[in-house]
């Protein structure tokens, strides 16, 4: 049994869902979330800079005796995964896989749509994982930029986030795709407006839940399992944390013990 701290790390404030997720599968577990507000979008960014920022965390997480490291950020799970796993021996796990595995049960005609950040989408890591299972699997991948910024300045509901969903998703609104995948974990948060603009036909797939599955696996094949009778969630931020915690309050379902700034470079 292990009662050091699940290390969760994304760009910003999305990765929340997946720490909404954890914690409400494994409530024993102590979470540390960093957010990289200072950094955000990583969307934009080159493979370089996207495994230096997503190095520098992981170090600073490992540094504060973490026992897992959970990438809530889909860009890195896409473009610095293997580089991670390949310079720290402690369990990592990415949300990619399970985002995959979960649509793969739900689609009944193998024809899937992915929405992501621009890095996500052009490593094209989400139709390499369903073609590997899959191959002659239908997959419609969009780009959807601007997504990021309006959840990282709370514009999740209203006619701006409705208007720039409907001019990303047209596509999707003529195709037979019946399975969309967030490919962000940042999405989820205007998942609302995503549905009102897709309808009802289409499953949206929020790896949260999937992801959290992972890690009690991950968990129970090392005895990892938390000793304490409820974790707790501390946050920390490379940016302003009182702007961070207005936002926290709206998205994250738990309380949240601490929020630090910190300096990663």
């Amino acid at each position: 049994m292990d009662d050091r701290p699940i290390g969760v790390f994304d760009s910003g404030i999305g990765g929340l869902t997946v720490v909404n997720a954890l914690s409400s599968a494994l409530p024993n577990e102590s979470i540390y979330y960093v957010g990289d507000t200072a950094r955000v979008p990583y969307g934009n960014k080159s493979t370089q800079r996207i495994q230096q920022y997503s190095n520098e965390i992981t170090e600073w997480l490992v540094k504060q005796d973490c026992k897992m490291i959970v990438v809530a950020c889909n860009t890195v799970s896409s473009l610095a995964m293997h580089y991670l796993q390949s310079h720290f021996s402690l369990p990592i796990i990415g949300v990619i896989q399970p985002g995959v595995d979960f649509a793969i049960k739900i689609t009944k005609n193998k024809k899937i749509g992915i929405l992501g950040t621009q890095g996500t989408i052009q490593s094209n890591a989400y139709g390499k994982a369903l073609q590997s299972i899959i191959p002659d699997i239908k997959v419609i991948s969009k780009a959807c930029p601007l997504f990021v910024p309006l959840v990282e300045e709370g514009l999740v509901e209203g006619e701006i986030p409705l208007s720039i969903a409907d001019f990303y998703l047209k596509e999707f609104q003529s195709s037979d795709v019946d399975t969309v995948i967030l490919g962000c974990t940042h999405y989820p948060l205007i998942k609302k407006i995503i549905s009102l603009v897709l309808g009802d036909r289409i499953n949206l797939i929020d790896s949260g839940n999937a992801i959290a599955k992972a890690v009690t696996s991950e968990l129970n094949n090392h005895n990892l399992f938390s000793t304490n009778k409820r974790g707790n969630i501390q946050c920390f931020v490379t940016d302003d944390s009182k702007s961070f915690n207005n936002f926290a309050s709206r998205f994250l379902h738990k309380d949240i013990t601490e929020t630090h700034h910190i300096d990663l470079s």
